[in-house]
C-alpha cells in the first residue's frame, strides 16, 4: 500500500430516512431503521445512495419472502442473467444457494475472490443475497474494496496499468468446479454435470469464450475509479500472453485484498445483504461443513464497463 486513508473515508452520511452505520473503515454499512417490504421511494433513494457510498450494505431482521425479496430488487433495474440458476418456483429471479448440513465438498458457491459474472457483456451490478438459515458460525462473506485499492495504488502504477483490457472467462471456475465439487452440491452442481460432456452446451462455450473489459472501469453514478480484476475469472490481458499477465493479476488481486481494504460479515438469519460489483470484490468462505445454509439471491443487470 502506498499511501493511507482515515476516518473519513468510509464515513456515513446524515440521512431523512434511514440510518447508515459504518461497519470497517475500509468499506460496508449496515442499514437500520427500514423494512424493505415497506420502503417509500425517497427511503429507497437513500438505501441506493448508502450503497454506492459504502460499497456493500446490510439490513438484519428483513423478514420478507421470494416475491419480496424479487419486488424489491428490481427497484434497482432490470436483472442479469444468471449463469448458475434458473431461479425458483413463482419468482424465476430469485436464485437459491443451498447446503445442506450433510453436504462436503471442496468447492463452494462463491469459492475464491470474484466478481459476479464478469465474462457477460454487461455483468451484474449489484448483488443481493438474503439468508434465511444460517449456521451459528462460519459461512461469513468477505469483501474487498477495489476503488480504495486503486486510489492507493502509485501514479506510475496507474499509468501502467490505464487502458488495458481484462480478458473475462468462466474456463478456470469450470474446471475447479469440476476437479473439486460434487453433482448434488448448491449451484455449482450445474457446472459439475458437464464433467466429461463430449460437447460443452453453445451458452457455457459463450461464457469459456467470456469478454474483454477495461481493467480500470469508472463508475457510472459515482464516477469513482477501481481496478476491475478478481482472481477468479481474470485470466489474461488483451494482447498478452498470459505468462505475460500472471504476474500482474497475482500482484492486483494480492494488493486489492490486503486485510486493509476488506470487510468480513458474519451472517444472521433475515440478514440481506447488497453489494456493488463495480466498486468490489468478495467470496465465500466453506468452513461450516455440519451445518445448513439456505440463501436466496439476486441480481441487477450493469452497463458494458467503461
Amino acid at each position: 500500500m502506498t499511501g493511507s486513508f482515515g476516518r473519513e473515508y468510509n464515513s456515513a452520511k446524515t440521512y431523512k430516512h434511514i440510518e447508515a452505520a459504518p461497519h470497517c473503515a475500509a468499506m460496508g454499512a449496515e442499514i437500520k431503521g427500514v423494512d424493505v417490504a415497506d420502503l417509500s421511494d425517497s427511503a429507497f433513494k437513500e438505501v441506493e445512495d448508502a450503497l454506492f457510498r459504502h460499497k456493500m450494505i446490510y439490513l438484519r431482521n428483513q423478514h420478507i419472502d421470494a416475491r419480496t425479496l424479487e419486488a424489491f430488487s428490481a427497484r434497482f433495474g432490470e436483472f442479469a442473467d444468471d449463469a448458475y440458476t434458473d431461479g425458483i418456483d413463482g419468482s424465476r429471479n430469485v436464485q437459491p444457494i443451498i447446503k445442506e448440513a450433510d453436504a462436503k465438498t471442496g468447492w463452494v458457491f462463491g469459492s475464491g475472490w470474484h466478481t459476479d459474472s464478469p465474462f457477460l457483456k454487461r455483468p451484474p451490478a449489484i448483488s443481493i443475497l438474503y439468508g434465511v438459515d444460517v449456521p451459528p458460525y462460519g459461512g461469513d462473506t468477505v469483501w474487498a474494496n477495489s476503488a480504495l485499492a486503486y486510489s492507493l495504488l502509485s501514479p506510475t502504477m496507474k499509468d501502467l496499468l490505464k487502458g488495458l483490457k481484462v480478458h473475462m472467462s468462466i474456463r478456470d471456475v469450470l474446471e475447479n468446479a469440476q476437479t473439486k465439487g460434487k453433482a448434488g452440491d448448491d449451484p455449482i452442481g450445474k457446472l459439475v454435470k458437464l464433467r466429461g460432456a463430449p460437447d460443452l452446451p453453445e451458452d457455457m462455450k459463450e461464457k469459456i469464450r467470456g469478454a474483454f473489459h477495461p481493467l480500470v472501469r469508472t463508475h457510472p453514478v459515482s464516477g469513482e475509479q477501481c481496478l476491475y480484476v478478481d482472481g477468479s475469472y481474470t485470466i489474461n490481458f488483451e494482447g498478452f500472453e498470459e505468462e505475460e499477465a500472471a504476474p500482474i493479476i497475482d500482484y492486483l488481486v494480492r494488493h486489492i485484498t490486503q486485510p486493509a481494504f476488506v470487510c468480513r460479515l458474519r451472517w444472521e438469519k433475515n440478514t440481506l445483504v447488497l453489494w456493488d460489483n463495480r466498486l468490489c470484490i468478495h467470496q465465500a468462505l466453506n468452513d461450516y461443513d455440519g451445518f445448513r445454509r439456505e440463501m436466496y439471491r439476486t441480481t441487477i443487470a450493469g452497463e458494458a464497463p467503461r
